[in-house]
């Protein structure tokens, strides 16, 4: 598997649209045997399988499912659906997202805090115990998880209080079930954790990127965790500045990495003029 998904299962959440699509036009590209879908839009799952279904021509299954991952009956049921009808995945994507810009205290706890943790964290964890006994079963056969997480999750920053919470959960559990597989010998299973800055996929409209930091196009952020994922990286840092603020914050004291922060990179203002997705 490390240079294409040809003959592969390849379920991607969050697929109907964004990045997640474009993780599902890649895995078409490269003839992988079966994509599957999971979105929770039914009517952009319905299109972006349309289209897919035109570009495999016959040669890859496209097998979408409506499903929201914030219940974790759903995420059973339609784990179950999918291991009856095409087969176990050889690789998940876990990337479906979503992000709540505001002020802690603007938070509601069931619409924001509650959704944003269901979603960015325990979701990739219930999705990923689905299927990953199978994956350890057949050590003759590459498998690959991959948990987008983001930048957020490793640096502080205002604006951004649960929606960082829930990527440091995704990042500290990604990297355990890494080492604990590696560890218990199933060498076979690779586990990679992904923490990109700002992308311009909608999802951030308005933030600004900090300091040597742009916000990054899907397109460039779709290759690189796909080169990774092919390798079985166990983990990609986007861009360069993402790992040299996380070793500088290691070394500084506390107040000094606030005023670099704060006032040199620009990181802690970077969700000032945040509007999201409409």
């Amino acid at each position: 598997m490390t240079r294409t998904v040809s003959g592969a299962r390849v379920l991607i959440t969050g697929a109907a649209m964004g990045m997640g699509r474009l993780y599902a036009e890649r895995a078409v590209a490269e003839g992988a045997r079966t994509v599957i879908l999971w979105d929770r839009d039914a009517a952009a799952l319905t299109a972006t399988a349309a289209i897919l279904t035109e570009r495999a021509g016959g040669s890859t299954q496209i097998a979408p499912y409506v499903v929201d991952i914030a219940d974790l009956g759903a995420i059973a049921q339609t784990a179950q659906r999918v291991r009856t009808e095409v087969g176990n995945p050889d690789i998940v994507i876990n990337n479906a997202g979503i992000v709540r810009g505001s002020f802690f205290w603007e938070h509601d706890n069931g619409d924001d805090t509650r959704a944003t943790m269901q979603v960015n964290a325990l979701a990739p964890m219930y999705i990923t115990r689905e299927f990953l006994p199978a994956m350890m079963r057949n050590p003759y056969r590459e498998s690959r998880i991959v948990n987008i997480a983001s930048a957020a999750g490793m640096l502080s920053n205002p604006r951004m209080s649960v929606y960082a919470a829930s990527k440091a959960a995704v990042i500290t559990w990604s990297d355990s079930l890494r080492l604990e597989l590696a560890q218990q010998g199933f060498d076979h299973v690779r586990v990679s954790t992904i923490a990109p800055s700002y992308i311009s996929t909608g999802m951030f409209d308005g933030a600004r990127g900090p300091l040597l930091t742009p916000v990054m196009t899907p397109e460039y952020v779709v290759n690189r965790v796909w080169r990774a994922m092919l390798a079985g990286s166990p983990q990609l840092l986007m861009p360069w500045t993402v790992g040299f603020s996380k070793k500088l914050r290691g070394v500084l004291p506390l107040a000094a990495w606030d005023a670099v922060a704060g006032r040199v990179f620009g990181v802690y203002s970077s969700m000032d003029t945040f509007v999201g997705r409409r």
